[in-house]
Formats: C-alpha cells, structure tokens, sequence
C-alpha cells in the first residue's frame, strides 16, 4: 500500500476516535515519529542481525495491523473488559531502540522468574532419577517394573491434571494459581524422605503429578501475554534450557546430597528428596509477590507502588503484541471458559496434527533418558560418577535446542527444522539396536548413549507453534494443555518400553524406539503437507472473492481463530 494512502488511512482512524481521548492520543506522538509505519521487513528479530549498518534504533518500530484500516477498526477493537484495553491506542508509535529495550526489561522481570520456577518444577519431578543411583529402590524393596509403575502414575497424573488446572488458571488467574500448585507440590516433595515402600512411593508420585500438572501449559498462556510469537518460541527454548540446567543442578546437587547418607541414620537419596523439597518452596512463595496479573498490572507492595513499567512501556508493551495478534484481547485473562468453548477448543481439527507429533515425538529418546543413571550403573561406573556422567548430555542437548529454535525463526520453517531432532537420533539408535553397548568399553556405551540423549528437541518450536496456530485465547488456553498431554503420554509409553524381562539389552524395547523414530520421520513431513494443503485451500477462497466480499467476510463472519479465512497457518 502506497505511503500516502497508509497515512491518510491513519490520520481517518485518528479522527474517529473519541473526544476525551483526543488529547491524550496528542501526546503520545512524538513530531519525529508523526503517524509513519514500519515496514513489516524491517524488523530486526535477532541480536546477530542488529549491526550499526542496517540496523537504525530510531527508525518507527509499530508494524502495519488491521488497526491502521478505518474499515477494520471497530471490528478488531478490544472490548472494554479487557484489562489492557486502557493502553490500547492504534495511533501510539514508538521506536526499535525503545521496543528492544523493553523486551530486554521484560525478560528480566517476566522471563528470568518463570525460568526459575521451571528449575523449580524439574528438580522436583526429575530427581527421582538421581535417588535411584543410592539403592533407593532396594531400600524401598521395590523392582524396574515398580519403578515404571510410579513413573506412569506421575504421568497418567500430570496428564489427567493438565486440562482441569488450565481452566482454573484461567478462572482465577495464573499468578494466583501457580505460586499455590508450586507451594502444594513442594511439601508433597520434602515429604519423601519419608517413603517406607511401594505404596507411599506411588502415592507421592500420583500426588506430584496432579499438583505439577497445568503449569507448563499456564506459564505458557501467562508469557503470551508478555511477547510476540516468534520472541515466545524463543523465549520457551530458554524456558527448555533452565529445565535442563536444572537436571545438571540437580546432579551437582545430587552428589553432595547423597553424600548425606549415614545422617542421622538416613539414607542419601531421603536427604535429596528433603532438601530439594525445601527449595521449591522457597521459590514458591516468592512467586506468589513476583506474578503479576498482566502487563498493566504491575504494581503492589512488593513490586513497588508503581510497577514496573512506566506508561510508555506499557503502551509499547500492548500495542505491539496486539497489533501481531488481536486475538490476544478476546477474552479478560480472569474470565474462564464456558463448556460450549471448551469443547469447541477441543474439537479444533487443525490443530490435530501438532498433537499427534507431541504424542510421539520424544518417545524415541525419552526411554533410554529415563534409564540413563541405570544404564550407567550397569556399565560400571559408581554412584557419584553416574551422576556428574549425565551432565555433558544436558548440556549439549541444551545448546542443541537452543540453536534449533533460533534456526526455526531465522529462517522462517517449523516442520522441517523439527525434524532435525529425529535425524540426529536415528544412526544412534541403530547402533543401540545393531550393538551390545554393556559388552567392550564401558567408554564406548557411555559414549553412544551421550551423543544419542544431545539430540536437539523439538519442544520449544512445537509449544510456540500450537500457540501462533490456536489464534484465540480461548483455543490457546485449550491448545497448550492437550499439546502438553499429549506430550505426558508419550513420557506415559517410554516409561514401560524397557521392561525386567527385556532386561539387559532392552532389544524388544529398542526394535520399538527405532520403529517409533521412522514412524515419527513420515508423521512430520504429513504435518507440512496438511498444512501447506491447508492454507493453499484458504487462498483460492480468498482470491475468489471481490473486495466488498473480503470487507463484509471481516465484519459479518462467525468463523473464529484459526477458522477465519484470513488466518494462515505457520508452517
């Protein structure tokens, strides 16, 4: 669109707007930045591409949206309920030297938390893996398939959990809801020192889940409300990171806390539960004073007076993410789901296939993850060096992820670069399937088993892109907890494909990880077909219909969310 029809256009919306928010508007624009737009290709997403000669921190940052089309204004504006609707403004401009800036304050005071309540949360939930390196299972009289047993139960659990604690997050709000679920697991945590068997191991297991399930997809819903799509998938690979940085915490930490055994006639791994308990909970209750409500939301006795935002920044804050995605003010972040939007969030086809991929996934190197400390064990090495052995794998596997996501942004293709994880695994399962890694170099099993577990995850791109593709709050709410059930099942299927009587090799266990990886291989590229199906399907609607048809599609349409034949795909 011309320059001067995109100005014109402005100037139209500017008029239309109320009297009493007339003079306010006036002094939101800067004589320098007038009413100009941003040209959608001018964004500069990624440190790397911010260099003194393309990049100008003074050039308008506010991107083109429906908002800058008189004719779609009122169909996209906010309702009054929303409770950022006051920072609202489509005449607002800003800079990329001041956007940049903020995004840096954001993850400071949103993102950093959220990445310690997410250590928080892996601790709690992974280092039962760490307790198995002391004999606890001995100790409890228990076997593998008891073992298995308590790892469904925690998963089944988390899994049943996540939909219904979705809900009331978003009834009562997830700054509320989090900080109260982290509190309650914790005590469930530090309360495993005192396991006397199998039972009281179950029952823990079963508790922990359904306590710990809903905050993934919670804190998911919650920092959308903070950043872009792209900043999100981005943002939830770190988020990923400081899940893994927790388990190489938790090796650092298990190796002194195990050295505790012999305390007060204790076992280690009893002290490890105790202790690891105690420092959730600690986070828990500072999580409760450092959740805000919303981005407007930001003041309060322990925060400050008067947030932590200034107006400026709020009014970037808003304007930005909304103007990317003005479903984001469809419903109010404390107002909940009704069964009719529930079940038509459930029944959203398209949205199938990325919960099929989070179904199986990780399934091919969740199995031998989960048995790593075992698997170690049983190579030779001792207690302590089984626990600083895993460390390298995390890391790796971190900086992998990491790099992936960035790849996936960067050039603009999710299904393709997701692959990638599962290319990296296949030659190492073939050697677990073709080799005896327990018979040679102990060396040498360790090896495999680390390159294999360094494979870069997919996670991150997939939660992100169940989220650009949901569209509304209501089926993104519904959206993350499926996705992150359907994840929970397939922890749920790796946790009984090694079993006692496939013991030592695991073949029968390992013929079916290989044959889950291939099956994985074709259920990507069916991902990208549908897709690219898909959205070739909307645009020869599109292109069928006369402008006046578009205009009256916009203003009379009952398609929602990802319904609307506006809507495309990401891909």
């Amino acid at each position: 669109m011309p320059a001067n029809t995109k100005n014109s256009r402005c100037a139209a919306i500017q008029q239309r707007e109320h009297d009493k928010d007339a003079s306010e508007d006036a002094t939101l624009l800067s004589p320098k930045l007038g009413l100009a737009l941003a040209a959608p290709s001018s964004e500069k997403r990624f440190w790397f591409q911010r260099s003194r000669t393309v990049y100008d921190p003074d050039a308008v940052a506010t991107q083109p949206s429906v908002f800058d089309d008189p004719d779609l204004l009122e169909e996209y504006r906010p309702s009054d309920s929303w409770e950022n609707a006051h920072r609202f403004k489509p005449s607002f401009r800003w800079t990329w030297g001041e956007e940049h800036r903020l995004i840096r304050k954001i993850d400071g005071k949103i993102m950093v938390f959220a990445a310690v309540m997410f250590m928080a949360l892996e601790l709690d939930r992974s280092n039962i893996s760490q307790a198995l390196t002391d004999n606890m299972l001995e100790e409890l009289g228990m076997t593998t398939n008891d073992y298995n047993l308590g790892l469904s139960a925690f998963k089944l659990a988390f899994l049943c959990a996540e939909l219904p604690s979705q809900l009331v997050a978003k009834w009562v709000g997830p700054d509320i809801w989090i900080p109260f679920q982290m509190v309650v697991w914790s005590i469930v945590g530090a309360a495993q020192f005192w396991m006397r068997g199998r039972t009281s191991f179950l029952i823990c297991r079963i508790l922990l889940g359904a306590l710990q399930g809903g905050f993934i997809p919670e804190m998911i819903l919650y920092l959308s409300y903070f950043y872009k799509h792209h900043e999100l998938s981005l943002r939830l690979s770190f988020f990923w990171t400081a899940s893994a940085l927790a388990d190489v915490l938790g090796a650092f930490l298990a190796f002194g806390l195990l050295h505790l055994r012999g305390l007060n006639g204790q076992a280690g791994w009893r002290w490890l539960f105790l202790i690891e308990g105690l420092l959730t909970l600690i986070v828990g209750l500072f999580a409760t004073v450092l959740m805000p409500s919303s981005p407007t939301s930001t003041a309060s006795w322990f925060r400050g007076t008067e947030g932590w935002f200034t107006k400026h920044e709020e009014l970037i804050m808003i304007n930005r993410v909304i103007r990317e995605d003005p479903s984001k003010s469809s419903m109010h972040n404390r107002e909940p789901l009704t069964p009719r939007l529930l079940w038509q969030s459930i029944k959203d086809f398209d949205l199938w296939p990325i919960y099929i991929l989070g179904l199986t996934f990780q399934t091919p190197m969740s199995a031998p993850a989960n048995y790593l400390t075992l698997s170690l064990k049983e190579l030779g090495f001792d207690t302590f060096k089984t626990n600083l052995l895993v460390i390298p794998s995390k890391i790796f596997h971190v900086v992998n992820m990491l790099v992936l996501t960035y790849a996936a942004e960067v050039f603009g293709e999710l299904t393709l670069t997701s692959l990638v994880g599962q290319l990296w695994a296949l030659p190492f399962l073939i050697l677990i399937n073709v080799l005896d890694i327990g018979q040679g170099s102990k060396w040498t099993g360790y090896a495999i088993m680390t390159a294999l577990l360094c494979y870069p995850s997919a996670h991150p791109i997939q939660v992100g892109w169940n989220s650009r593709n949901s569209n509304t709050v209501r089926s993104r709410t519904v959206s993350a907890a499926l996705y992150n059930m359907c994840v929970q099942t397939s922890g749920i299927i790796a946790a009984n494909l090694y079993r006692e009587d496939d013991k030592p090799r695991y073949k029968r266990g390992n013929r079916t990880l290989l044959v889950l990886l291939v099956l994985n291989i074709f259920l990507y590229l069916g991902t990208k077909v549908y897709y690219v199906k898909r959205n070739a399907y909307r645009d020869r609607k599109w292109a069928s219909m006369t402008e006046d048809e578009r205009l009256d599609y916009i203003a009379n349409t009952t398609d929602e969310g990802n319904k609307r034949l506006d809507f495309k795909f990401a891909h």
